[in-house]
């Protein structure tokens, strides 16, 4: 596999950051310099700032995301979802949540696992309750349900279910950016409030708005079958 795949499947640092280490050769691949999307193999000595590479301890956070939070590694981006759960080891989000968003996202330093999971074609779910500016009609639940153009792309049909004249749960299999929001102006109506409270298997459930808890064996292998 390529260099940036081995050392975010071990848990040592984003794809993004093993270019940064390449480029201020930090890396080297039994005894040379590392280039850029280097193929590796495991077998391969490998050490970065002369330091052999080991797997470290996976790590499996279910975070309570609170609005304001914007779900990227990048520390330079502020109130990133990084410096907000000041973790004491190396982990990411796997996927996204709007900043002006609220709910569960899991962190993780398995990049296995997370490429599996952001893996759009399949088709696991995740589930929100979301409310609108003003009440809806049956029409809309129909309408959003079937699929809606949006980015000249059109959404997989999904379940909507009416939990009050203005809020609604929906559960997707894709994860277009910002699709929740973008689906309902598409029928006259702006989001006011949006929370995700389940990813696959994972609930938020029991999680504080802004608190975090690491996610059961249970989870894990019920994760790791699907």
């Amino acid at each position: 596999m390529r260099i940036n795949k081995l050392l975010s499947n071990y848990g040592i640092c984003s794809r993004r950051e093993t270019n940064r280490f390449v480029e201020e050769n930090r890396i080297k691949v039994n005894g040379e310099p590392c280039i850029k999307g280097q193929w590796v193999e495991e077998e391969d000595i490998i050490l970065l700032d002369n330091q052999p590479i080991k797997k470290k301890h996976k790590v499996y956070i279910l975070l309570n995301k609170p609005v304001g939070v914007t779900c990227t590694s990048a520390k330079e981006v502020e109130n990133n979802i990084i410096d907000f759960i000041n973790y004491p080891e190396y982990i990411f989000p796997v996927g996204r949540l709007d900043k002006e968003s609220q709910g569960l996202i899991l962190m993780t330093n398995d990049g296995e696992l997370s490429n599996k999971i952001l893996q759009s074609e399949n088709h696991y779910e995740k589930e929100y309750i979301v409310t609108l500016n003003k009440p809806f009609d049956d029409l809309f639940i129909e309408g959003m349900s079937k699929g809606v153009e949006i980015c000249n792309v059109r959404t997989r049909p999904c379940r909507v279910t009416r939990i009050s004249e203005d809020t609604f749960s929906i559960i997707l299999t894709q994860g277009l950016n910002k699709q929740i929001r973008r689906m309902s102006k598409t029928f006259g109506y702006t989001v006011i409030r949006l929370e995700r409270i389940r990813i696959i298997n994972m609930t938020v459930c029991g999680i504080d708005i802004g608190k975090w808890r690491n996610i059961t064996d249970e989870e894990l292998t019920e994760l790791k079958k699907l």
